[in-house]
């Protein structure tokens, strides 16, 4: 069995791995960069058979849904299978068309579900489903050749699914060759320990809730459902009421899980913004807001109720926020990676919040485990090696796991 590291070796995002055994080939993810400002063809890795002209490519298997894990899947034949869970594929396919050219993902008759095996020519693939800030997220044992690697994906030990890890270190799978595991926290001191669980997480935006006059602001990506979950459940517990918008309600009914919050729930309420009504009118997506429209609130009602309501905040609020006057008591909370905030492509919001004299708080945990919890599951393992991928800082390795070997991007290389 060979792996090329296509993307990911020593950066986090835009995650691509190819598996070959017996002159056939599968992917393990085809992302899009994080420093990627549009979903560019550009960024595609230079792999043979993406555009469907090549037999022995195949299936792409993708491990969750976020965009720096699935995000080119844009630029590659519908011929190619693509391989994810259920829900993943759901909230995938609800995400991509929210984009500015939206796209379809290739359909498959395989889903991976947690312990269940499937068979994709030489190959064996046994998904293990994992803690992470992304729904219906797997890491993925490989088996081939006779030889068994894992890729960890991205996990984590402290989100309202920390058992889901936790029973993977109980009782992890033998034998491994090779583990390819990610280290997204590498590199940051305060991530050696512990991180907050999400439960933490949903006291702090209490509290918070409680002691603001006006309108609460949280800054955090709807596909991190964990994180809308600890806010919907600090709104209830402070009195407030969950305001979301139209990308929300999908990204949330995509799940197909009815025990998390939907636009129907009690105390959740659908505003949309200006940028989505022209949206749902150019791409007639009248039957999708009459779905989510149960208890859609407009905008001059919205200060009506600011003092009790938080709302699921993303920038495209900005000028509706304005509108609806009621930026007076408000409150901004940042719940996203840091690194989000400092880029240019954030500079419009930064000043928003400065114009408005809106003091910024951070409440936020990870998506990605903390060093201490990668040792945990590395011991766990057991590889014969550990291979970096999805971390800036590759080099830091040998001194925290045993049996490192670094490879570079691009580079082929023997299981």
């Amino acid at each position: 069995m060979q792996i090329i590291i296509h993307r990911g070796s020593k950066e986090i995002g835009g995650s691509c791995v190819e598996v070959e055994a017996s002159g056939r080939r599968i992917l393990i993810d085809l992302g899009l960069p994080l420093d990627a400002e549009i979903n560019d063809k550009k960024y595609l890795p230079s792999i043979p058979g993406l555009d469907g002209s090549d037999d022995s490519l195949l299936a792409i298997l993708i491990s969750h849904p976020h965009l720096d894990h699935f995000g080119l899947l844009a630029h590659v034949s519908d011929k190619i299978p693509v391989i994810m869970g259920k829900d993943a594929r759901s909230i995938a396919e609800k995400a991509a068309s929210f984009m500015k050219d939206g796209f379809q993902i290739q359909p498959s008759d395989m889903n991976l579900k947690s312990g269940q095996t499937i068979r994709i020519g030489p190959f064996m693939i046994t998904p293990y489903l994992v803690d992470h800030s992304a729904y219906d997220a797997y890491a993925l044992l490989i088996e081939a050749d006779g030889k068994r690697i894992f890729y960890s994906g991205d996990l984590r030990m402290h989100g309202r699914k920390a058992s889901l890890t936790e029973n993977l270190i109980s009782n992890p799978p033998q034998n491994i060759d090779v583990l390819m595991l990610e280290g997204s926290l590498l590199g940051r001191t305060e991530n050696i320990g512990r991180s907050p669980s999400e439960e933490e997480i949903e006291q702090e935006f209490a509290s918070i809730f409680r002691e603001t006059d006006g309108l609460v602001m949280v800054h955090a990506s709807a596909q991190n459902i964990d994180r809308v979950v600890s806010i919907y459940k600090a709104a209830i517990r402070s009195g407030r009421r969950l305001l979301i918008d139209l990308y929300t309600a999908v990204v949330l009914d995509a799940t197909n899980n009815r025990n998390i919050p939907q636009s129907y729930s009690p105390l959740v309420s659908l505003w949309v913004p200006q940028v989505q009504r022209v949206q749902i009118k150019n791409r007639k997506w009248f039957p999708l807001l009459k779905k989510h429209s149960k208890h859609r609130i407009y905008h001059g009602e919205v200060k009506g109720i600011a003092n009790r309501a938080v709302l699921l905040f993303r920038p495209v609020y900005m000028k509706d926020i304005e509108r609806a006057d009621c930026i007076d008591g408000a409150a901004y909370i940042y719940s996203q990676w840091e690194g989000y905030w400092e880029r240019d492509s954030s500079a419009e919001l930064r000043n928003w919040i400065a114009k408005h004299n809106i003091t910024k708080r951070s409440i936020h945990t990870s998506g990605h485990a903390s060093i201490h919890d990668l040792q945990r599951f590395a011991s766990a393992i057991k590889p014969k090696r550990i291979v970096p991928i999805h971390t800036f800082y590759p080099e830091k390795y040998a001194n925290l796991f045993k049996n490192v070997e670094v490879h570079e991007d691009g580079e082929s290389w023997d299981v």
